[in-house]
C-alpha cells in the first residue's frame, strides 16, 4: 500500500479488513453535511473530552490527542462521501479539514513516545464517490484505492 493517509474504499468490507484491531470512527456523510455537522458526529464518534469549542482550531488539538484511545491504529471512515460537508458554501472550510487530517495523520507518523504520548497511526478512509476522488485529485492531495 502506498503512504498516504487517505484512502478509498469502495464497500464497507474493504473498511473491515483494514479496521482489524482499530479504533474506528465511522461517519455518516449524510449527517454531517456541514463543518458543525461534522464536528458533532466526529466528537461522538471518537469520543472526544467535552467541549464548547467548535472551530477547526479545536478540532485539529483534539485530534493532535487522542490519549483516551487505547488502540494505536485510529481511522476515520466516511461514508456517503458524496454528501459529506456538502452544504459548506466554501471550498476553504472543506480544504482546511483536509489540511487538519493531513498534517494530523503525519504528525501521527513521527510522534515520539519519549514525548510521554503513545504513537498513534491516523488513517482516512472516504467511501467511494466522484466528487472526493475530484477533490482530493483537484488538491493533489494523494489517496489510494483499496480494492
Amino acid at each position: 500500500m502506498k503512504n498516504t493517509h487517505f484512502l478509498i474504499a469502495k464497500d464497507d468490507s474493504d473498511v473491515k479488513t483494514l479496521s482489524l484491531g482499530a479504533f474506528i470512527a465511522q461517519i455518516d456523510g449524510r449527517k454531517a453535511t456541514s463543518l458543525k455537522d461534522f464536528y458533532q458526529e466526529l466528537s461522538a464518534a471518537m469520543r472526544f473530552p467535552e467541549t464548547d469549542s467548535k472551530s477547526l482550531e479545536a478540532l485539529d488539538e483534539m485530534l493532535n490527542d487522542l490519549e483516551w484511545i487505547q488502540e494505536k491504529k485510529v481511522i476515520i471512515y466516511i461514508e456517503n462521501s458524496a454528501d459529506w460537508l456538502i452544504k459548506e458554501k466554501s471550498d476553504e472550510k472543506l480544504l482546511s479539514v483536509l489540511d487538519i487530517l493531513d498534517a494530523t495523520a503525519e504528525d501521527w507518523k513521527w510522534m515520539d513516545e519519549e514525548e510521554g504520548t503513545p504513537q498513534k497511526e491516523l488513517q482516512i478512509i472516504f467511501q467511494d464517490s466522484e466528487r472526493i476522488r475530484t477533490l482530493l485529485e483537484d488538491q493533489e492531495i494523494p489517496f489510494w484505492v483499496l480494492s
